[in-house]
């Protein structure tokens, strides 16, 4: 299970580089591009690796346009418009909309603990977006939000529906990326106005967002959601905010104020606390009912005990 862990890790490490290697390496105002770019050879290579045809494509297209068509536009706008720090904060309050969308669609109750700390990582982001030196963008704030609530319905409706269209955990992820790259390409003209120049810098970006953040990142998070518990699994969620966080101020040069270095703070540790289950108090046994004695039949002066029914015997009678 340690090594499952440590894999799944990775994961949610590589996805927090998404806004330094957007911001620092891909051309400006293209996220369409760098959304498709990133899912469909992704897709692809997850194929050619794992050969697989979906027999169902209804549910297939559902968690496609959830997990990743609607998901990867409204990342990369956020990631576009928002320090990384608070774009993954942001993104940090998934398991508490995936509580939320499981008691309205499949009444799953979250206990009051885990309610009251997604309360608290509430006011943590609401303490990160006030004024101060730090400047928000309002759609940057909706993108965020949207993209968050999609890939939450899309885990919920992942873990109600168990294996889709009768494909492997790796097929299933392959063709979710292919088709919800697909989707994507539409919005291309509509939404991408700046100039789309490949430079060393830029292909090196793409490759990172596409092989490493694309194919393995996706490919070890759906195999640790199958092997290991629910709540071990989303407490590796924080990892993606912390290593954004850390590339922001290492690499980017940003800066909070203390009140919202606080809020993010207070953000994180909400949103990893609130993640922990409270252990159960142990069961005691069960004492077994003394079944009494056995019952008695009488033939005669003789006393025969039994545990069965007598059973019909070869020649008409009956055995005891």
């Amino acid at each position: 299970m340690a090594k499952v862990t440590l894999l799944g890790a990775v994961a949610p490490v590589v996805w927090g580089t998404t806004y330094a290697v957007t911001t620092e390496l891909l051309p400006p105002d293209r996220p369409m591009t760098a959304a498709v770019l990133r899912a469909v050879p992704a897709g692809l290579l997850l194929l050619l690796l794992a050969p697989a045809r979906p027999r169902q494509w209804g549910r297939l297209l559902v968690l496609s346009l959830l997990n990743i068509g609607a998901f990867f536009p409204l990342l990369f706008v956020a990631d576009y418009r928002l320090p990384g720090g608070l774009a993954a904060v942001v993104g940090a309050a998934q398991p508490f909309i995936v509580a939320l969308a499981a008691w309205l669609f499949f009444r799953e109750r979250t206990p009051a603990r885990q309610l009251l700390w997604a309360l608290v990582a509430v006011l943590g982001v609401a303490m990160t977006l006030a004024s101060g030196t730090l400047t928000v963008d309002p759609i940057g704030i909706l993108a965020a939000s949207a993209g968050t609530a999609s890939m939450a319905l899309g885990i919920t409706l992942t873990r109600a529906w168990g294996p889709t269209a009768g494909l492997t955990g790796l097929g299933s992820t392959a063709w979710q990326l292919l088709l919800g790259g697909l989707m994507i390409s539409p919005l291309i003209p509509l939404l991408d106005h700046g100039p789309f120049v490949l430079t060393t810098g830029s292909l090196l970006g793409y490759a990172w967002l596409s092989l490493v953040g694309g194919a393995l990142a996706y490919s070890l998070w759906f195999h640790a959601a199958r092997t290991l518990p629910a709540a071990s699994t989303s407490l590796l969620g924080p990892l993606s905010p912390v290593t954004a966080a850390l590339l922001g101020w290492l690499i980017l040069g940003e800066a909070f104020t203390l009140q919202q270095s606080l809020g993010f703070a207070l953000a994180l540790t909400a949103a990893i606390l609130g993640q922990r289950r409270q252990a159960r108090p142990p069961q005691r046994p069960r004492r077994r009912r003394d079944p009494g004695p056995a019952p008695t039949l009488t033939v005669g002066s003789h006393v025969r005990r039994y545990k069965h029914r007598p059973t019909p015997t070869a020649g008409g009678g009956r055995a005891w």
